[in-house]
């Protein structure tokens, strides 16, 4: 059968493609930022065995450490299709496969109800969330960057990236409302199962804009070259396999950084620094406007100054700040602790604005859907999946100064990284 012809093909109308990538990542990062809030405040006192609350938190954590294992393996089998099959009608599965997983959490039955078959099923719901991020972050980058006109990469690969700190902001905010509007009891018994099932709603939205875009100019060459290959994850792994391990360090920093800002913060704000739940979700959605805020600076940066030499600048600043976790933050003073998240969430969008354009320049056009998602992915692994845990056995047995230090540790490992990539990616 006859490929359509370059002049023929239907293309995307800059408006169409970064609204198609910025709704479907909010939708994605808002149910994947609701689990993290529920797995602190909710899940340990409803899904686990009533009695040591220190370990219901950390079987709780546990849990949500489960999705960043699962996305890798939503990275390869996506991958596999959205550079065999193409972008679309992959990323339409990607987020029926998040949404579906989403909507079923709210309709679990707790612990009282079922046993021990009730965090069995959150664990399953949460491998599918984390199965369908995994799909989702790469082909909503791709879809932005391969329709990116010459010399703005980076400005549209960052639209995005703006899913995450809108995601987060409403997901905090449909909890600090339900945690204003209910009592304890309500919120407990019926109120917290309301963002997960009315994420159904956005999850329509979603697959309405996204059903409407045309495959990406990028993908139409591969098709038209012959150039699809086989198995693009194995092609990955014996091609591209130092570029994958590069990949995975440069956005290691970021998920730890992001990570220590919201879970662990909330969870030990809450606990040790005795913040109530609704000042510490107003301190954190007041500091994740600078994460807003932060993306679009850093792409500009990128595109004018490169991606790996932003990035450079930003790893090294982590470095830094992570030295101020003790002073700033175990301070428990309320000034002090907004002016940590603000800085820390606010380096999270110079390092998170110009990742997603980076990664994917790392590989060729034929397999670039399922590198891009594996380096991210696997970065999420590295970085993210223990850092709640590691951060709060770290706190508990030797203190904050040592949260900070674990982070200065991965911003330098990402740094060094980035020093051994040598120069800006070319594909």
């Amino acid at each position: 059968m006859s490929q359509p012809h370059p002049s023929t093909t239907p293309r995307n109308s800059p408006a169409t493609v970064l609204f198609a990538s910025l709704i479907g990542t909010t939708i994605e990062f808002f149910d994947f930022y609701i689990y993290a809030t529920a797995a602190v405040l909710v899940f340990p006192k409803l899904f686990f065995p009533a009695g040591d609350a220190a370990a219901a938190m950390l079987q709780s954590l546990a849990t949500f450490a489960i999705a960043f294992f699962a996305r890798p393996v939503g990275s390869a089998l996506f991958g596999h299709f959205g550079d065999r099959i193409g972008r679309k009608a992959t990323l339409v599965a990607a987020l029926l496969t998040m949404g579906l997983s989403t909507v079923l959490i709210g309709a679990l039955p707790t612990y009282a109800s079922i046993g021990t078959w009730a965090p069995a099923l959150l664990a399953l719901c949460r491998f599918g969330q984390g199965l369908g991020l995994g799909g989702e972050w790469g082909g909503a980058v791709l879809l932005a960057t391969e329709n990116a006109p010459a010399g703005k990469r980076a400005w549209y690969g960052m639209f995005p990236q703006l899913g995450a700190p809108i995601g987060f902001f409403m997901s905090g905010s449909i909890f600090l409302v339900l945690s204003q509007t209910l009592s304890d009891a309500d919120f407990f018994s019926y109120g917290w199962r309301i963002p997960f099932l009315a994420s159904s709603l956005l999850v329509v939205v979603g697959l309405y804009i996204r059903l409407k875009i045309h495959e990406t100019p990028d993908f139409q060459k591969v098709i038209e070259r012959n150039e699809r290959v086989q198995v693009p994850a194995l092609t990955v792994w014996r091609e591209h396999r130092r570029v994958l391990l590069l990949g995975t360090l440069i956005a290691m920093a970021t998920f730890v950084l992001f990570y220590l800002m919201t879970v662990f913060a909330l969870s030990w704000g809450t606990t040790a620094l005795k913040f109530s739940r609704k000042d510490f979700l107003i301190q954190q959605l007041f500091a994740v406007l600078f994460f807003g805020l932060t993306i679009p600076v850093s792409a500009l940066w990128a595109d004018r100054y490169g991606r790996r030499s932003t990035l450079i600048a930003v790893s090294a600043a982590i470095a830094v700040f992570g030295l101020s976790m003790a002073p700033l933050f175990g301070s428990g003073n309320s000034l002090l602790v907004t002016l940590f998240l603000s800085l820390g969430l606010g380096l999270m969008g110079m390092t998170y604005g110009p990742l997603g354009t980076i990664l994917s320049e790392l590989f060729p056009p034929a397999v670039r859907y399922t590198g891009a998602s594996l380096t991210f992915n696997l970065a999420g692994i590295l970085g993210a999946s223990l850092a709640p845990y590691a951060a709060t056995w770290l706190a508990s047995n030797y203190g904050l100064q040592y949260v900070g230090y674990y982070l200065s540790a991965a911003a330098l490992i990402s740094l060094v990284a980035l020093l051994l990539v040598k120069r800006e990616p070319i594909h």
